[in-house]
């Protein structure tokens, strides 16, 4: 499998996932934009696979906000004359019970987890289309599929993002661009690693395989849906979490 020549979006590629799927695209050939709301750890990221002989450019983007995702396309086509790949990962939680969720956490999880998908995708689609090649994967979640108390508003952001993924593929399948979701599980990320060993214990015991997964897990996912090999694989939600939910 090779990206050679291939030019990548990744959003919330400033550590965890993102940062692990930014590395990966980058070893495999890939020219890759790192986009994080977080300048510092953008160019973080960025300066480690230069020091690896990759290329790549770090640019600080909100993806709620249309005139600053127009511009990090108009800077990836101006240094690299091509936009083949995106991965939208950029992702917040505010995590409660429905009755006690405030509105603003509602909105500021919904905008970023799934307006901020909307618009990034609309702003690359355009050159996907006129070069008749894409490769497009949503960062969804197993709480997508099976929703998690205390997480209606996350829930509800990654199951719009798998509807989403389903009808962008079927609008752009022709013009010869992929469209699909990556579902993780319970990985081990900054986030994860703050829980108590009681819950993370208890997590375990709904795990098949009885281990957590690693960012690499998700980002091997990642890689081999935005190859040339994927090309026949379009619409499809890939559940990366050990078995964790089964569809």
């Amino acid at each position: 499998m090779s990206l050679s020549n291939r030019v990548a979006i990744v959003t919330g590629s400033g550590q965890g996932i993102g940062r692990e799927i930014a590395l990966m695209l980058s070893e495999l050939g890939a020219s890759v934009v790192i986009s994080d709301v977080n300048a510092a750890t953008a160019k973080e990221v960025a300066a480690e696979i230069e020091a690896k002989n990759g290329k790549s450019l770090a640019i600080p983007v909100n993806v709620i906000i249309a005139a600053e995702v127009n511009k990090l396309v108009e800077q990836a086509l101006s240094s690299f004359g091509h936009i083949d790949i995106l991965v939208n990962n950029a992702g917040v939680t505010r995590d409660g019970l429905l009755l006690r969720m405030s509105e603003a956490d509602w909105d500021m999880v919904l905008n970023i987890n799934l307006k901020g998908a909307f618009i990034c995708t609309q702003a690359v689609l355009r050159h996907m289309i006129r070069q008749r090649w894409g490769r497009i994967v949503n960062m969804a979640s197993v709480v997508g599929l099976t929703g998690n108390a205390g997480q209606a508003n996350y829930s509800a952001s990654k199951a719009g993002l798998i509807g989403l993924t389903k009808s962008t593929a079927r609008e752009v399948a022709s013009r010869g661009i992929t469209v699909n979701a990556v579902a993780p599980g319970f990985i081990d990320t900054g986030m994860t690693q703050k829980l108590s060993e009681n819950v993370k214990q208890e997590l375990l015991k709904q795990i098949p395989v009885g281990f957590i997964g690693t960012p690499k897990d998700v980002a091997y996912a990642v890689s081999f849906l935005v190859s040339e090999e994927a090309h026949y694989i379009t619409g499809q939600v890939i559940n990366v979490n050990g078995g964790m939910a089964m569809t």
